[in-house]
């Protein structure tokens, strides 16, 4: 029986679009029926830290 289960993580997020990346993290964890950025910090000058986003979701999970 499928179930909804709540996430959030912080994702590091590589240059280019964010929308493709969101996704695809997203994929790994479940069917994403909703999710929302809700904090983001930008990449530390002079640091080899990329900017973060905190993504929380709703996740469908099929067994």
């Amino acid at each position: 029986m499928p179930r909804l289960e709540t996430v959030d993580f912080w994702l590091e997020a590589a240059p280019g679009p964010l929308l493709p990346q969101v996704r695809s993290a997203l994929a790994e964890r479940g069917e994403a029926l909703r999710w929302a950025i809700t904090a983001a910090l930008p990449a530390e000058e002079g640091s080899q830290l990329r900017r973060r986003l905190r993504i929380e979701a709703v996740l469908l999970q099929i067994p």
